[in-house]
């Protein structure tokens, strides 16, 4: 009876004990682990290797203090950022880096002498935005005089330079040539490239290219496999290919293949392809070079564009598409997005597609705040400069799947139903109405609208409460005219010159007549509002204001010349016919009855 009583003690108290074991091996665990933190933080034994990439920094005194201990992990425990490519541009120098980055704040650009990489110079970066969903972008300014555009980067308060020893890829593109974009659209790529140059707003001979899958950095030691296929469509700065038969029966084993386009020798054009496939080592091997040599005349040019299998671009709403969406490209217009997209989504604007050229006035801010209003509206970052028309290209393919119908305007263009208003009809969903009448129709496929083009109406400073009311005077014909198209039927050449896409054949435009619907450009406004707009254009055929070439071209401001310095009596210019039709509109149906406010004056508050 007592040996049972003294095993069941035993058995009582063994977890216990147990327990009291684990307990003591845990805190030794922790003071070792904090033994190690102090060993690291130490000024007598630092690390210098650059294999081991967190930067740990832990003072002494911090071990007593639990919220101190906390702030420095957060602080000092940082991996180096990978540049996978750079792009010279003429006024800044862009990385594309394959990390997410949410403290662009502490970031440096970090730039090496020519002849001595001891010789360091950092600077602060201009911006960071997300890109693709894969990769960072990160804009530096340009490398000083006699330091290298191989610019790498470094979070700020570190001294271990890690800039030079990561960048396995030290290639700096020239925006000049360059294929930069890259998107899946069914069975086929669709390849964007800067430098082919094809005669604008014309297609051209699709024999002339390749496109080359799975291209790998040539600095790189470790093998490569690349993949050609033949081009199906070429127009502008778009190229279209088919998929090699592995990437269109697995688009998931393609998430980050970079693409480019090969340019055929013109005396092989119509007789001699590439084959299909073509394996190399490295520059060094014998293979790269004996496949070289026997395709020296075809060119691949150099890329920074990969394919992603988006599932976010290639999957249909479950309820159906919207109706009416709507697409543009800016650069620093964001005090503009709050009147042109709220008035918009008021005549039936259900989906939103802002195309982002490098602004630097606070974008992202505007569109939170009106994304969190309920307004649905999505910033693309989009880093390539003057390629208006490829990326409304890019735009029509991301839209496809979203919407039956996508226009194609600028934050200063609004439609106006003059018809209506005299009538005294509601204006409500009009635009989303309009185009919903065609959405079955097998002929009609973009719907054209005629511009008029106003101008500073007597104004000084901007008006208060937007150009919709502000701006009242204009010239007397209407300049071009603007499109929305289906997505869904538009040439595979995606072919644009921004203000209407080429169609499938069968298909055909519908010219509304101007007094059923215009559209009121806000084409030159207040000095101060114009100026800012007067450096750069975002479309690819369209020559900047400074730039002296076709000074007679309604792109550009009669008599403006190419410096931004305001005309005499600016204020009075571009005014022959005094048209009040769409502020009264505005106004007899968006004013608050009370106060008279509009609502992007509420945003404002």
């Amino acid at each position: 009876m007592e040996s049972e009583q003294r095993l069941k003690r035993k058995r009582i108290y063994r977890p216990y004990s147990r327990a009291q074991f684990l307990s003591r091996r845990s805190l030794i665990l922790c003071l070792s682990f904090f033994v190690f933190l102090m060993f690291l933080s130490s000024e007598r034994f630092p690390i210098r290797t650059v294999s081991f990439h967190p930067v740990v920094s832990v003072p002494s005194l911090s071990i007593l203090s639990k919220n101190s201990l906390q702030d420095s992990f957060h602080a000092k425990l940082r991996f180096p950022l990978r540049v996978e490519d750079r792009v010279l541009f003429p006024d800044h120098l862009l990385l594309l880096v394959s990390d997410k980055i949410d403290e662009a704040e502490k970031l440096d650009c970090v730039y090496h002498k020519v002849l001595n990489h001891k010789d360091v110079v950092r600077q602060r970066v201009f911006s960071v935005d997300e890109f693709d969903g894969f990769r960072s972008v990160v804009r530096c300014p340009l490398p000083p005089w006699n330091y290298s555009a191989d610019a790498g980067l470094m979070w700020r308060g570190h001294g271990v330079d890690y800039s030079l020893s990561l960048r396995s890829n030290r290639t700096v593109h020239s925006w000049d040539r360059l294929v930069y974009e890259a998107a899946f659209d069914g069975k086929t790529a669709v390849v964007f490239a800067k430098g082919l140059n094809l005669r604008p707003h014309k297609e051209s001979d699709p024999n002339r290219f390749m496109c080359q899958f799975g291209l790998k950095n040539s600095d790189e030691e470790d093998e490569g496999f690349a993949v050609m296929t033949e081009a199906i469509v070429a127009a502008q700065e778009v190229v279209r290919c088919s998929l090699p038969s592995s990437i269109r029966n697995n688009p998931d084993s393609a998430q980050g293949i970079r693409v480019t386009v090969v340019l055929a020798s013109r005396n092989d054009v119509k007789h001699v392809r590439m084959p299909s496939a073509v394996r190399f080592r490295n520059s060094r091997s014998y293979d790269h070079r004996r496949n070289r040599m026997r395709h020296k005349e075809n060119i691949a040019m150099p890329s920074v564009a990969k394919l992603y299998n988006s599932k976010s671009y290639q999957t249909k709403r479950n309820d159906g598409k919207f109706e009416l969406c709507a697409c543009t490209m800016l650069w620093n217009q964001a005090p503009a997005l709050r009147e042109w997209i709220m008035y918009h989504t008021w005549l039936g604007v259900e989906r939103w597609f802002i195309y982002d050229n490098n602004s630097d006035d606070g974008i992202q801010d505007v569109i939170e705040e009106l994304d969190f209003q309920d307004y649905n509206v999505s910033r693309h970052t989009w880093p390539w400069i003057k390629t208006q028309e490829a990326g409304f290209s890019h735009c029509a393919l991301r839209a496809r799947n979203e919407c039956k119908w996508v226009g194609f305007f600028d934050v200063d263009e609004f439609y106006y139903f003059p018809r209506h208003h005299r009538r005294g009809l509601p204006g409500q969903n009009l635009l989303r109405s309009l185009v919903a009448n065609y959405s079955s129709s097998r002929m009609i496929a973009e719907i054209r609208t005629a511009c008029h083009s106003f101008g500073p109406s007597g104004l000084s400073s901007p008006p208060l409460q937007g150009v919709t009311v502000g701006y009242t005077c204009r010239l007397q014909s209407p300049e071009r005219h603007k499109s929305i198209v289906r997505p869904d039927v538009l040439n595979e050449t995606l072919l644009n010159v921004v203000h209407h896409f080429q169609l499938k054949k069968g298909f055909r435009y519908l010219n509304v007549p101007e007094n059923s619907i215009i559209i009121n450009h806000y084409k030159y406004q207040v000095w101060e509002t114009f100026r800012a707009k007067f450096f750069r254009r975002v479309a690819t055929y369209v020559v900047d204001w400074q730039e002296n070439q076709n000074q007679g071209s309604k792109d550009r401001a009669p008599g403006l010349g190419t410096e931004a310095i305001e005309p005499p009596n600016w204020r009075k210019q571009f005014c022959e016919v005094w048209d009040t039709g769409l502020r009264d509109f505005v106004l007899a149906n968006l004013a608050d009855p009370a106060a008279g406010s509009l609502p992007w004056e509420k945003s404002l508050l």
